[in-house]
């Protein structure tokens, strides 16, 4: 697929992973509309710088932003009615396993009822191509690991999972129904420069810092597979371009959950190379010239021990290959942050 003058619709485009998506088309000379409703679940003056770096890309008007909730049904239709956008890169959602457990109605208003708005923008608007975010919290309960895409998900352990596993359900039935080609993505613990910063990366070196404690859940006995952010920009961008087809040789009496009759897949999108939690701490330490104060303490409700990102698939689909490593990522990441940090963006909790 070419994307010459395509027309894309980029959700949560002042997020983390969406700003840097939304740099990364318009360095293409792509035409980008961007919303985000820019809410408070963390600190706002992030999500504006991300926005004014997203200008500073933009050297042909070819961006647009619109602050708008996905689960306004009425804007949602008005945006796709009058932009009939071509691709929809949907990254808007409540994020966050412990928070769910805070607010829960916040996931269903933003992770069920604003992604069903999106799809339905999609099905009435003729889009070409969705691709949305999904995320390894779907593996849940599983101990089987790499975690791989033929493996059950049925048994989520937190309310942030268990939405994105309905958005990969609900896709698949618009998918089949309406013939709308989607990609779904299960990001793997993404961090690098401008991260959200309710994530470890940005906790962490908050704390030390400032020196404060780190809290080290379950006494450090834990792994993720870090995947940086212009590796999963790449993934995303390749998937732009490949269009998913219906798997003609889906077998209906042993289905394949990493395939489909309709024209949707799912991928993984991490490193393939877990790290240990006090590991990923010492090469903190390093990069920032600091020592943590560890406050070790009991798992927390909805965490899991471990992930590990099978990415075979997504090789086979769009020749992905992570190229940056972890040592690398955090020294660009701390680099940043030290000027985050000192900068007039940044504020305290």
């Amino acid at each position: 697929m070419v994307l010459f003058k395509k027309k894309i619709l980029v959700t949560g485009a002042a997020g983390f992973i969406g700003s840097e998506i939304a740099k990364k088309l318009l360095s293409e000379s792509l035409d980008v509309i961007g919303i985000d409703n820019l809410n408070e679940y963390y600190n706002p003056f992030l999500k504006q710088k991300r926005i004014k770096t997203i200008e500073q890309t933009d050297h042909n008007n070819c961006w647009r932003f619109l602050k708008v909730n996905i689960d306004d049904a009425k804007k949602i239709d008005k945006i796709f009615d009058e932009y009939q956008p071509n691709i929809v890169i949907n990254l808007a959602a409540q994020a966050g396993v412990r928070y769910s457990l805070e607010n829960p109605m916040s996931y269903i208003e933003s992770n069920i009822v604003g992604f069903l708005n999106i799809l339905e923008g999609c099905r009435n608007y003729n889009v070409e191509h969705l691709i949305y975010a999904s995320s390894s919290s779907v593996y849940g309960g599983n101990k089987i690991t790499p975690f791989n895409e033929s493996h059950s998900v049925d048994h989520p352990i937190s309310l942030y999972a268990a939405t994105k596993k309905s958005n990969e359900m609900l896709a698949h039935s618009y998918s089949h129904l309406f013939q709308i080609p989607m990609t779904g993505l299960r990001f793997f613990t993404v961090y690098g420069p401008m991260g959200r910063p309710d994530m470890a990366p940005m906790i962490f070196a908050d704390a030390m810092l400032r020196g404060k404690e780190i809290n080290v859940f379950n006494n450090g006995n834990m792994s993720r597979d870090f995947t940086y952010i212009d590796d999963v920009t790449e993934a995303i961008f390749k998937c732009s371009l490949k269009i998913p087809y219906p798997n003609f040789n889906f077998l209906d009496n042993q289905p394949d959950p990493s395939t489909s009759f309709a024209p949707h897949r799912i991928f993984n999108v991490g490193s393939n190379n877990p790290t240990n939690l006090l590991n990923f701490i010492q090469l903190l330490e390093s990069a920032f010239g600091v020592k943590a104060i560890k406050n070790m303490k009991e798992m927390q409700l909805g965490d899991v021990e471990a992930t590990f990102a099978d990415i075979d698939l997504l090789k086979s689909w769009i020749d992905y290959e992570p190229k940056t490593s972890l040592e690398k990522g955090i020294i660009n990441f701390a680099k940043w942050y030290t000027d985050y940090f000192d900068s007039d963006y940044y504020r305290s909790p």
